[in-house]
């Protein structure tokens, strides 16, 4: 298959994603949806799955208000958002081959590119500083080695390279802030499409922290798990407003073991775990499915669906300053005060809604 086929194949036809979307793209947006953004403090993005089983992505006010909505042709994971571009970007859910862009005020059609041969999303991705350049997790399953893919954001978001990620299963990432280095969570588990979502390696996983340099993607320093945590999948990332990198971490051992389940470091400094209370860990059920950082307040959450809780805790002591019950609790993101919360169950912060949210939230406007 030759450049100009491949690039066919990886762009959806706009006629048929206007027919899914049921609305003009290019018209502008309806007096409600802009009243509803006069008046809110931020507007959020995040995938959802419908009643009838269909999938999408939607923006919301930070009331919980659906602004927008715009359907996706298989289960999302992750976002990523420009505000020099004002591009998102939702990601498949691994091993999803997809990748949605759309700016959040209508102002462009989307476009849909597709993974290359070889190659398949985990699910996460950022933008350069510029918004010029868009950094994807990726699969090379052949060679069982995790690589970015970058694209170029100015357009089309053609595929124009890629460089490893140094480890296996890259699953988030996200970029200092400065924009010359991106921060890794290489998971360390083995998959392969053939196999959907089955780990393969959970007896000998390699989760790393690798931070890279975004103008020749060489390696800067990487950060491995010590030997008696090898099954704690480093999967999630965020970076406080000192420059301090959070990462959040899934277990993948017994079920009464209780290891630390996040933790925190400085480019040149070995990783620091989070000591929460027992009740905390034992809350947080060996895996946390998202992290966020509030600069402002100083605060960092984290969110369990296995265990049901949403956990905020002070990045510079490391207290647990709030602890909440959400059942089945998914995505976070900082709020004007402390952090909005989504659930599978329907929730967006104080809101409920009939389609279920999925795992993240990212800011796409104001706050």
């Amino acid at each position: 298959m030759n450049l100009i086929q491949r690039k066919s194949r990886d762009m959806i036809g706009r006629r048929a994603f206007l027919t899914m979307a049921g609305a003009a793209w290019a018209a502008t947006l309806a007096p409600k949806v802009a009243f509803a953004l006069s008046r809110t403090e931020a507007v959020y993005a995040s995938g959802f799955m419908a009643p009838n089983g269909t999938y999408g992505v939607a923006t919301l006010s930070e009331r919980g208000e659906i602004l927008e909505r715009v359907p996706l042709p298989a289960r999302a994971h992750g976002m990523t958002y420009s505000p020099v571009t004002n591009r998102a970007v939702a990601f498949a859910r691994r091993p999803g081959t997809y990748a949605l862009i759309l700016a959040p005020d209508n102002s462009i059609e989307p476009i849909v590119v597709t993974s290359v041969e070889g190659r398949h999303f985990y699910g996460h991705g950022c933008f350069s500083a510029d918004g010029r350049v868009l950094y994807a997790t990726e699969n090379d399953f052949a060679g069982n080695r995790g690589m970015i893919g970058v694209y170029d954001g100015t357009k089309d978001f053609a595929r124009i390279g890629e460089f490893p990620s140094y480890g296996i299963g890259p699953h988030d990432m996200t970029l200092s802030a400065d924009g010359r280095m991106l921060v890794v969570a290489n998971g360390g588990i083995e998959t392969h499409p053939d196999f959907g979502r089955i780990k393969l390696n959970l007896d000998h996983m390699e989760p790393s922290l690798a931070l890279i340099d975004t103008q020749t993607g060489a390696l800067i320093e990487r950060h491995t798990m010590p030997d008696n945590l090898r099954q704690l999948s480093t999967r999630h990332v965020d970076i406080d407003a000192d420059g301090r990198i959070w990462f959040a971490c899934q277990y993948e051992g017994a079920r009464n073991d209780l290891p630390p389940l996040a933790g925190s470091f400085s480019r040149g400094e070995d990783i620091r775990f989070l000591e929460l209370p027992k009740e905390t860990t034992v809350a947080l059920a060996n895996y946390v499915g998202a992290i966020a950082v509030n600069r402002r307040d100083g605060l960092v959450g984290l969110t369990s669906p296995k265990g049901g809780t949403a956990v905020t805790v002070d990045a510079k002591t490391g207290v647990v300053v709030r602890q909440d019950s959400l059942s089945d609790a998914a995505g976070i993101a900082a709020a004007a005060h402390g952090f909005i919360t989504s659930s599978y169950r329907g929730q967006f912060g104080d809101a409920q809604s009939k389609v279920a949210w999925d795992q993240h939230i990212v800011k796409v406007g104001k706050l």
